[in-house]
C-alpha cells in the first residue's frame, strides 16, 4: 500500500498552528496563503474547514494572507480549491484529531481543550477525512458581502491608519523616458519631494493637496524621450519578428496526410486589467531595516522578497498583509503601488503611506494582457473531418510578477532608480502550472497527426503579465473559431462537428447540456446568430460550454449566453455561478470593445472613454447550468468562462452576417470590412 501525502501546499507549510488557532471561546481563527480577490474564496474555504472541524460557519474566522500564515504563493490559476482547500481540509482533519484524542470524546467542547492541545506540530497525512459534508455543496452567504453591501471600510483603498500620509508617483510621460531635471517647484507646507533617479514622487498629510502637487511636479519635471514602441497596426509583425523561444506542446511525429487544408490566423490586442478601483499600497518604513506593507497583491510572500531584493533588505524585515482591493483579474500593479508606498515611506520613517495610482497611470502603466496571434493549419477527410492538425502561437510571455525572471524584483519603479534593477521581458508560467502563451493551445478534442508549437518573444517594450486565462482566451478563440468554420467547409452541424471529435464524456455532457439550454438549432431572425464555445481549462480543470445569442445590425449586441460548467465536487454552487457570470461578462467585454492603443512612444488609451469596457446597458443575459459531478474533484471556476465565451460570440457573429471576424475586439468597423474584404 502507497504511504498517504501530505497535499503540496500542507507539505511545504505542514504545521498546523500555521493554518488554524482556538481559541478559549470557542471561535476559531483560520489563516491560508490564498487571497480574497473578490472570488469569495474565502468563504468556500470556510466551508471546507468548518465541515472537517465540524463546527458552524460562523465559528471560523478568516485572516488575510501574511507572514504568519502558510507561504501559498500567489493565488493565480483557478488552483485555490484544488491547492488550498485540500490542505486545509487535511490541516482541519488534523486539528479535529487532536481535540477528540485530548478530550476522549467526539463531543468535545474546542474552546474547552484550547489552552491543553498543541498545535504547533506538523500535519499527519494518515488522519482520515469526513465522508458526508454538511457545509460543502451548499450556498451560504459570502462572508465578505456584507460590509460591501453596506459600504464599511474594508479595501485597501479605504485604509486610514493613525498619522497616515499620503503620496502620488509621478510616471514618466512615456516609455523609457528618463529625468532631466525639474524645474523650480513650490512645495506646499507639509509635503515633501521625494527623487531617486527618475523615480519622482511628492508625500504629504492632505490627500488632495498631495495630487494637486503631483500635477504641479509633472508639468515641471523634463524628460528625455524616445519612440520605443512598436506600431500597433502591425502587431502581427512585432510578435513574430525577433527572438522568440521555441515552445513545443505536442509533434505526434505523424506525416501529414493528403487532402485538402483549411488555414486561418486569428488575433487579439494588449488588453488592460482595467479595475473598478485603481492600484493602492500602504508602508510604514521604520528605519531600522524593518517595513511594514499592506497590499491587495495576489501573493504577498513574493512581495515583501521583491521589496527586500530591490532595496537591499533583510527579507525576514519585510512584512507584508494582504488587503482586499476593488479588482484585480491577475497581475495588475497592486504589487508596484506597495513599492511606491515603500518608497516614499522611507522620507518620512515611523509614518504610515498610502499611494493610490490615478486612473490614467493604472490604463498607462500596470502590465496589460499580452497581444497574441495564432497560426492555425489543417487537413480534411473526405468526409470532412480533420485528420492532421497544426497550430502556432506567438505571444510575449504571461507573467512579469515579483521574483520572476530568476528573481528580479519586478517592480516598476524599481527601473526609475538611481541604481535601477532589470525588467526583463514577461516569462511564462511552468507547463505543470498551466503555461501561459500555450495555456489551451491543445485542443480537447481527438485530433490525430498533431503539432502544437508555442513562440514566446524575447523582447518588448511593452510590459505583458498574467490576465485572467492567460494565453487561454486568444486559443479557444482561435481553436473554436476555426472548428465552425471546417465545419461550414465541410457543410455540417457545429454541434455534431465538435461531438464527432471529442470522446470525453464529461466534454460531451456540458456541450449538450449547454445547447440544450439554449435551444440550439432552433431558427432565429435575419441579423441574429448563434454560436458555440467549449474549452476544459488548461485542459485539465473545469469544463465550460457556452451558446452565445448574438444580434448584429448597426452593432453587435449579445443577447444572451448559455453556459453549462462542471467543476467537480461544487463547494459553493452561488460561488461557481458568480465566478462563471461574471468572467463571461468580462470576455463578452474583452471580445467587443476592449483593447489597448498607444503610439510609438506612449499609450494613449487612458481613460474610460479612450479605453471603454461593456457598460451595464450592454451586458447580455447570462444563464448559467452547473452540472453535479460529485465524484470528481473540485477544481476552480474564475477562469473557464473566458476563451468559450469570446469563441461563442465570434461563431454567432459569423452566424448572424455570414462572415468571419478573426481579430479582436469584434466591432462593428471590423465586421463591415470583414464584409468588403470577402465581397
Amino acid at each position: 500500500m502507497t504511504e498517504a501525502a501530505l497535499p503540496k501546499d500542507l507539505a511545504a507549510n505542514p504545521i498546523l498552528a500555521r493554518w488554524i488557532r482556538v481559541h478559549g471561546d470557542g471561535s476559531i481563527d483560520v489563516r491560508v496563503g490564498k487571497v480574497e480577490l473578490g472570488q469569495g474564496i474565502l468563504t468556500a474555504l470556510a466551508q471546507i474547514a468548518a465541515d472537517e472541524l465540524g463546527v458552524g460557519l460562523f465559528t471560523i474566522r478568516m485572516l488575510a494572507a501574511g507572514p504568519d500564515g502558510p507561504d501559498e504563493g500567489i493565488t493565480s490559476g483557478s488552483m485555490s480549491i484544488m491547492d488550498s482547500g485540500a490542505a486545509l481540509r487535511l490541516a482541519a482533519a488534523n486539528v479535529r484529531a487532536l481535540f477528540t484524542a485530548a478530550a476522549g470524546d467526539p463531543a468535545f467542547s474546542y474552546g474547552e481543550w484550547a489552552d491543553r492541545v498543541d498545535l504547533a506540530v506538523p500535519a499527519d497525512p494518515g488522519v482520515p477525512l469526513r465522508s458526508e459534508p454538511v457545509l460543502v455543496g451548499q450556498a451560504v452567504p459570502r462572508l465578505d458581502l456584507p460590509d460591501k453591501v453596506y459600504g464599511r471600510p474594508r479595501y485597501i483603498q479605504d485604509m486610514r491608519l493613525p498619522g497616515q500620509l499620503f503620496g502620488r508617483v509621478v510616471r514618466p510621460p512615456s516609455r523609457g523616458a528618463r529625468l532631466v531635471t525639474v524645474d523650480d517647484f513650490p512645495t506646499p507646507d507639509g509635503v515633501v519631494l521625494v527623487r531617486d533617479g527618475s523615480f519622482l514622487g511628492v508625500v504629504g498629510p492632505d490627500e488632495a493637496v498631495v495630487v494637486r502637487s503631483g500635477e504641479t511636479l509633472a508639468r515641471a519635471a523634463r524628460w528625455a524621450e524616445h519612440d520605443s514602441l512598436p506600431d500597433e497596426d502591425e502587431l502581427d509583425k512585432f510578435l513574430r519578428t525577433g527572438p522568440h523561444e521555441t515552445i513545443p506542446v505536442v509533434d505526434d511525429g505523424a506525416a501529414r496526410p493528403a487532402g485538402p487544408q483549411l488555414r486561418a490566423t486569428y488575433s487579439r490586442p494588449f488588453v488592460a486589467h482595467a479595475s473598478m478601483a485603481p492600484s493602492c499600497g500602504v508602508a510604514i518604513w521604520h528605519g531600522d531595516g524593518r517595513v511594514d506593507v499592506w497590499s491587495h497583491s495576489q501573493g504577498v510572500r513574493p512581495l515583501g522578497r521583491a521589496i527586500a531584493a530591490a532595496l537591499d533588505l533583510d527579507p525576514d524585515g519585510v512584512r507584508v498583509e494582504h488587503v482586499e482591493g476593488a479588482g484585480c483579474y491577475g497581475h495588475n500593479a497592486a504589487d508596484d503601488a506597495a513599492f511606491d508606498a515603500v518608497l516614499l515611506a522611507r522620507v518620512v520613517p515611523g509614518r504610515p503611506v498610502q499611494v493610490l495610482w490615478s486612473r490614467q497611470d493604472e490604463l498607462s502603466w500596470a502590465p496589460f494582457g499580452s497581444a497574441m496571434t495564432a497560426d492555425v493549419v489543417a487537413t480534411l477527410a473526405a468526409d470532412g473531418s480533420i485528420s492532421s492538425w497544426q497550430y502556432d502561437v506567438y505571444s510575449q510571455g504571461h507573467t512579469s510578477r515579483p521574483g520572476y525572471a530568476g528573481g528580479v524584483p519586478g517592480l516598476l519603479s524599481a527601473t526609475f532608480l538611481e541604481h535601477p534593477a532589470e525588467y526583463p521581458a514577461a516569462v511564462d508560467p511552468s507547463t505543470a502550472t498551466g503555461a501561459g502563451g500555450t495555456r489551451n493551445a491543445l485542443p480537447g478534442y481527438d485530433l490525430p497527426a498533431r503539432r502544437i508549437t508555442g513562440h514566446r518573444l524575447l523582447h518588448s517594450p511593452i510590459r505583458s503579465s498574467a490576465m485572467r486565462a492567460l494565453g487561454a482566451f486568444l486559443n479557444v478563440f482561435a481553436i473554436e473559431s476555426f472548428l465552425d468554420e471546417a465545419a461550414a467547409t465541410a457543410g455540417r452541424d457545429p454541434l455534431e462537428y465538435r461531438l464527432a471529435h471529442l470522446s470525453d464524456p464529461r466534454g460531451r455532457r456540458v456541450l449538450e447540456a449547454a445547447a440544450e439550454a439554449a435551444g440550439w438549432g432552433r431558427p432565429v431572425a435575419e441579423g441574429v446568430g448563434l454560436g458555440l464555445g467549449y474549452a476544459r481549462y488548461k485542459g485539465r480543470g473545469a469544463y465550460c460550454a457556452i451558446v452565445a445569442e448574438v444580434e448584429a445590425e448597426s452593432d453587435i449586441r449579445v443577447r444572451r449566453l448559455t453556459v453549462a460548467v462542471d467543476v467537480g465536487q461544487v463547494v459553493n454552487p452561488d460561488g461557481v455561478r458568480n465566478q462563471i457570470e461574471g468572467g463571461a461578462v468580462q470576455a463578452a467585454s474583452w471580445t467587443l470593445v476592449e483593447r489597448v492603443r498607444f503610439d510609438r512612444r506612449r499609450v494613449v488609451s487612458d481613460n474610460w472613454e479612450s479605453y471603454p469596457i461593456l457598460r451595464f446597458s450592454q451586458a447580455p443575459r447570462v444563464d448559467v447550468v452547473i452540472l453535479d459531478a460529485g465524484g470528481e474533484k473540485s477544481v476552480g471556476a474564475g477562469e473557464a468562462a473566458q476563451g468559450p465565451t469570446a469563441a461563442a460570440i465570434g461563431n454567432a457573429v459569423a452566424a448572424a452576417v455570414g462572415v468571419r471576424v478573426r481579430d479582436l475586439p469584434l466591432t462593428a468597423d471590423a465586421v463591415v470590412a470583414a464584409i468588403e474584404r470577402d465581397g
